[in-house]
C-alpha cells in the first residue's frame, strides 16, 4: 500500500491540478483503517466502489443511490457509493449529504463549479478503495441486466462494459439520440480503433488498479472521457467484454453536445495517431497535454 500510494502522489493529473493522490491527511486517516484489510494491488480485496458522477440530478439522485445500493447490496457484502456533486446548482448536494448521513457506505464529493463527466470521475476514483470499481450515471436510467456477470466477468476481463447493441439489452430511447449514438461510435472506431460497440453507456466496472494505471493519460475532462479511457486502455494491452444493459432513456441529445464530443473526439486521435503523445508517455508519465480548444 505504501509504495502505491507514494507513486500516487508522484502523478498529476493532466488537467486541472486535480491530483489523483489522496490528499495527505486523508491518507492519514484511510491507512490505518485499511491495513486491516487484505489488499489486491492497494485496493481492499472484494470491495465493489460505485462512483456517481451527478449534476443537477437533486430530482432522482436518493432514487438513484438506494437503486444502487439495493442491487449491489444482493450481490456483495462490501461495499461504497461514491457520488460526486459535478457543481450541481440544484440542491443535489444537501440531499446527498443527508442521504450520507442515513445510509452506510455512501460518500460524498462535491465542488461548486460544474468541470464535466471525466473530471467528476477522476475526482471520484482518488476516493476508490475498492479491488472493482463501477462506473454509473446519476441519473441510474442506465442498469446492468445482471449484476452477477459482471462481477464474474471481472475475474477474466479487466473491463467490463455495459453496451446498447448487445443483443440481450433492452433499450428504450428517442430515435434521434440512437442515430448519434450509432454515429458517433462509427466515427470513433474509424478514428481511434476502440472496438467497443458502445462506448457512452454510462454503466462500467473494471479492476481498480486499471483505472489508476490508465487515470494519468487522460485528458478529457467533459464528452469524450470514455473513449479516451478505452483508447488508452487498448494501448496498455487491458482486456475489455461487453455485458448487456437495460437502458430507459428519455432526453434528446443536443447538437451543441453532439458537436462538442465530436471535437474532443478528432483531439483524440490527433494525440494518437499524429502527435503519438499516448504511446510516448505511457512509461514515463511526465509529460502533460494541454488541448486546443478547453470547454
Amino acid at each position: 500500500m505504501t509504495q502505491k500510494t507514494e507513486t500516487l502522489r508522484s502523478r498529476d493529473e493532466v488537467e486541472g491540478g486535480l491530483s489523483l493522490a489522496l490528499k495527505p491527511e486523508r491518507l492519514e486517516a484511510e491507512l490505518p483503517r485499511l491495513s486491516q484489510f487484505e489488499l489486491v494491488d492497494g485496493y481492499v480485496k472484494g470491495r465493489v466502489s460505485i462512483v456517481m458522477p451527478a449534476y443537477n440530478e437533486g430530482e432522482h439522485i436518493c432514487n438513484a443511490v438506494a437503486e444502487m445500493k439495493k442491487q449491489f447490496s444482493a450481490i456483495c457484502e462490501d461495499l461504497e457509493v461514491i457520488v460526486v456533486d459535478d457543481g450541481s446548482v440544484d440542491g443535489m448536494r444537501k440531499l446527498i449529504e443527508f442521504e450520507s448521513r442515513r445510509m452506510e457506505g455512501v460518500k460524498l464529493i462535491g465542488y461548486d463549479r460544474n468541470e464535466g463527466k471525466g473530471f467528476a470521475i477522476r475526482k471520484g476514483f482518488s476516493h476508490v478503495t475498492g479491488e472493482f470499481t463501477f462506473l454509473v450515471d446519476g441519473d441510474a436510467e442506465i442498469m446492468a441486466r445482471d449484476l452477477v456477470a459482471y462481477v464474474e466477468a471481472l475475474q477474466t476481463a479487466d473491463i467490463v462494459l455495459g453496451s446498447k447493441r448487445h443483443p440481450l439489452s433492452i433499450v428504450r430511447t428517442p430515435v434521434l439520440r440512437r442515430f448519434l449514438s450509432l454515429a458517433f461510435n462509427v466515427a470513433e472506431r474509424l478514428l481511434t480503433g476502440v472496438k467497443a460497440t458502445d462506448t457512452q453507456a454510462g454503466f462500467k466496472a473494471m479492476k481498480s488498479r486499471v483505472v489508476y494505471t490508465v487515470m494519468p493519460l487522460i485528458t478529457a475532462k467533459r464528452f469524450a472521457f470514455d473513449v479516451e479511457f478505452l483508447a488508452i486502455a487498448s494501448l496498455l494491452g487491458f482486456k475489455t467484454t461487453e455485458l448487456p444493459v437495460s437502458i430507459d432513456l428519455k432526453a434528446t441529445v443536443s447538437v451543441g453536445r453532439a458537436s462538442r464530443m465530436m471535437i474532443d473526439l478528432l483531439g483524440i486521435a490527433y494525440r494518437l495517431r499524429i502527435r503519438r503523445w499516448y504511446q510516448n508517455n505511457i512509461n514515463s508519465m511526465t509529460d502533460t497535454y494541454s488541448p486546443i480548444i478547453r470547454w
